[in-house]
């Protein structure tokens, strides 16, 4: 917990100073596993994203993310199905709805930041708590700092009536903070490792909820090709997650990206 604690440290303190790095470009952006990065989509183009994971346990879990520019890079919107299985039937879990606004582009010390707000709406599988009417917020920032690029988040996410008891139901509020460091090892190569640090609200009986530390940290590599104006992104990360400072699980992910235009006059 204390590594994963000084890697955000070390992330928020050295954003500021990014601009003093001479920059190089990166081919791969937007493309990260579980720390979102501060990029739109531009106009005219889409995106498809695909990610699963599997832990030692047999459990699974994956997503599909389409990204739409609305209609240029200053407005985005897209939609997000996560789905699960293993111990319980594969099942959908809550579908995101979700707007992010392009605040700042990247600039000479100057961060990328790109606010999202979501709406959860449930599937009505209720395998899970999880599966209940929300809203997530989520605050991502973005800079690149010479071969490296820093990406950091902060946001919650609220959920209503998860049920407490026979009868009973409560709201759940879950902060999180995330950061990340991409190693442009080679134009179409890169190195990641993420963290991810959420205070889970759950719930301990009829009348109490209490937040749980759940903490995941992932390297991995992700690699990719762009045909004209297409891109096509391939990676792979072995997630370990901790909860309350125990590992309570390790997993792999796999992601897929395509990337292509919608319009021939964007």
């Amino acid at each position: 917990m204390r590594k994963h604690l000084l890697l955000l440290a070390v992330l928020v303190v050295g954003l500021p100073a990014a601009g003093s790095a001479q920059e190089k470009k990166f081919e791969i952006l937007d493309n990260s596993f579980l720390v979102e990065e501060a990029f739109n989509q531009e106009r005219g183009i889409f995106q498809n994203i695909f990610g699963w994971s599997r832990d030692r346990t047999g459990e699974w879990s994956g997503n599909f993310t389409q990204e739409w520019p609305a209609p240029s890079i200053t407005h985005q919107f897209s939609y997000t199905i996560p789905f699960a299985g293993g111990e319980l039937p594969a099942h959908f879990g809550g579908i995101l709805l979700n707007y992010r606004l392009q605040l700042f582009q990247e600039g000479k010390g100057r961060p990328a930041v790109s606010p999202r707000f979501s709406v959860i709406l449930p599937t009505g599988r209720f395998f899970d708590d999880s599966d209940r009417p929300g809203v997530q917020v989520n605050l991502p920032a973005s800079k690149q700092v010479g071969d490296f690029y820093v990406h950091v988040n902060a946001g919650a996410t609220w959920l209503h009536g998860v049920r407490s008891g026979l009868t009973s139901r409560t709201n759940l509020t879950s902060p999180m903070l995330a950061g990340s460091v991409i190693w442009n090892t080679r134009p179409y190569v890169n190195l990641m490792l993420e963290s991810v640090l959420t205070m889970q609200d759950t719930v301990i009986d009829e009348q109490n909820t209490g937040l749980q530390r759940v903490a995941t940290i992932s390297p991995g590599v992700r690699g990719g090709w762009t045909l004209n104006d297409s891109q096509i992104i391939l990676g792979a990360a072995v997630p370990v997650t901790f909860t309350e400072g125990e590992e309570s699980a390790a997993a792999v992910l796999v992601y897929f990206s395509y990337e292509l235009p919608f319009s021939p006059n964007r």
